[in-house]
């Protein structure tokens, strides 16, 4: 009896190769967005520690702020109007790239970025024009502790966003399956304007009373 030959079909191989394919990349999840949120979550940690030191220290305070500290309202409430209407800005560049518009994507972010240096600046001239500073007393303390860390997460945001900005200039690197990198800036961004409504709240609207 003479060997036998065993044909083997091309697409019934492919099919098999590309389910195997696959099989691997499902054993190894996406995690970037589960470790951003675990980072935000932690971050929320620790502003809510400073809210909470700040209100503490307020409750034992018979004047707050005390005389010589006062804050003014108008820089900033201006400043919150920029960063909350960025979070709406920031959101029409992920419509955009959902609907391949990788232009549209640029344009928006790019003036997130934008909005988002212009509240820095205005942060920035706010603590030249004040007249005191981190020592001066405790409110002015955690005025410049609490401001200038959220400060610090904007900068950042800013830099996450240009750098999404500035990837997205390669052919088809984000598109409408591809774009957690665009979602997680967003995410971030959000996140930081939220913490900034609590933070004006507290410092700059409950001082008035």
């Amino acid at each position: 009896m003479q060997g036998s030959t065993v044909e083997t079909n091309p697409t019934i191989d492919a099919t098999s190769a590309s389910g195997s394919e696959a099989a691997h990349h499902g054993e190894h999840p996406d995690f970037r967005l589960f470790g951003l949120l675990t980072f935000l979550i932690s971050e929320s940690l620790m502003f809510g520690a400073l809210f909470a030191c700040y209100l503490m220290y307020r409750g034992h305070s018979e004047v707050w702020p005390p005389e010589g500290t006062e804050v003014e309202l108008l820089l900033p409430a201006i400043n919150t109007i920029i960063l909350i209407s960025s979070s709406f800005v920031i959101h029409k560049g992920d419509a955009a790239v959902k609907k391949n518009d990788v232009g549209g994507l640029r344009l928006w972010y790019g003036a997130t970025a934008a909005m988002g240096l212009i509240f820095l600046g205005g942060q920035v001239y706010e603590y030249l024009s004040l007249g005191y500073g981190l020592t001066t007393n405790l409110f002015s303390n955690c005025f410049y502790i609490m401001t200038g860390f959220h400060g610090l997460h904007v900068f950042v945001g800013v830099l996450l966003i240009l750098g999404v900005v500035w990837r997205s200039r390669r052919d088809g690197h984000y598109s409408d399956s591809k774009h957690t990198g665009v979602e997680m800036a967003e995410i971030y961004w959000h996140f930081v304007d939220v913490i900034w409504i609590v933070l004006f709240g507290l410092i700059y609207i409950l001082t008035m009373f």
